[in-house]
C-alpha cells in the first residue's frame, strides 16, 4: 500500500517541473520560480511518504517477528510440559519397580540437602 503523500508529492513535483519549464520557455521568472518551488515541495512530500511507508513496513516486520517469537515460546512450553510429564511417569515407574532403592536414593538426597543447608548457617 503506497502512502498518499507519495502520490500527491509526485504529482506536485511533476506539476512543478511543467510549470517551471513553461515559465522558462515563456520567459516568466515568476512562473519558473513558482514551478521550482512546487517541484521542491512535491519532492519533499514524496520523501515524507516514502519514510512513512518504510516505518509502516518496519512495524509490520516487527509484528511478524513478535508473532513468530510467541509461537516458538509456546511450542517450547508445550514440549517442556510433555517432557516433564514423560519424566514424571518414568520416575514413577522406577519407584514402583525398585521401591527400596528409591527410598535409599531419596534418603541420601535429603541428607545431602540437609548438610548443604546446615553448612550455610555456620
Amino acid at each position: 500500500m503506497v502512502d498518499t503523500d507519495r502520490i500527491t508529492g509526485a504529482a506536485r513535483e511533476l506539476g512543478g517541473k511543467v510549470q517551471g519549464a513553461v515559465g522558462d520557455l515563456s520567459g516568466s521568472q515568476r512562473d519558473a520560480a513558482e514551478g521550482r518551488l512546487h517541484e521542491a515541495q512535491g519532492a519533499a512530500e514524496n520523501l515524507y511518504g516514502q519514510a512513512k511507508d518504510a516505518v509502516r513496513h518496519a512495524a509490520g516486520r516487527a509484528s511478524d517477528y513478535a508473532e513468530d517469537a510467541y509461537d516458538y515460546a509456546e511450542d517450547a512450553y508445550e514440549r517442556g510440559g510433555r517432557t516433564l510429564r514423560r519424566g514424571t511417569r518414568e520416575v514413577g515407574h522406577q519407584v514402583a519397580e525398585y521401591p527400596l532403592a528409591s527410598l535409599l536414593i531419596a534418603g541420601f538426597v535429603g541428607f545431602g540437602i540437609g548438610l548443604l543447608v546446615n553448612a550455610n548457617r555456620d
